[in-house]
C-alpha cells in the first residue's frame, strides 16, 4: 500500500524552528525524487523544497536560507528542518514525490502554525 505519513508540526512563535518528517512505508517512494509541500488556507498546494533526480535540492525563494531538506534513503525518510519561521510559512505540509499532481496518492499532511 502507498503511504507516506507526515509529521513533526506544531504550533510556534516567528522565529522558531521545526522538523518535518515524512516516513515512506512501503518504500513505494525510493526510487523517486521527493518533495515538501505545502498549502495555507485557501490557497493551492505549492512546492516548498525538493530533491531533483540530478541530485540536487531546490527550494522556493521564500524559504531559501531558512530550510534544509534532507533524506536518508535507507530509512526511508525525508526531513524539512525549518527555521527562523515566519507566519507564512503557516499551512498544512505535505510530502510526496517530485514532481506530484492532484491526482497522485497524498498523505495526511502535517498542520504548521506560526503566531507572530
Amino acid at each position: 500500500q502507498v503511504q507516506l505519513v507526515e509529521s513533526g508540526g506544531g504550533s510556534v512563535q516567528a522565529g522558531e524552528s521545526l522538523n518535518l518528517s515524512c516516513v515512506d512505508s512501503g518504500g513505494f517512494y525510493s526510487g523517486n525524487a521527493m518533495a515538501w509541500y505545502r498549502q495555507p488556507p485557501g490557497k493551492q498546494r505549492d512546492l516548498v523544497a525538493a530533491l531533483t533526480s540530478f541530485g540536487g535540492t531546490i527550494y522556493d525563494e521564500s524559504v531559501k536560507g531558512r530550510f534544509i531538506l534532507s533524506r536518508d534513503k535507507a530509512k526511508g525518510t525525508l526531513t524539512l528542518h525549518m527555521n527562523n519561521l515566519k507566519p507564512e510559512d503557516a499551512a498544512v505540509y505535505y510530502c510526496n514525490k517530485n514532481p506530484a499532481y492532484k491526482y497522485d496518492d497524498w498523505g495526511q499532511g502535517t498542520q504548521v502554525t506560526v503566531s507572530s
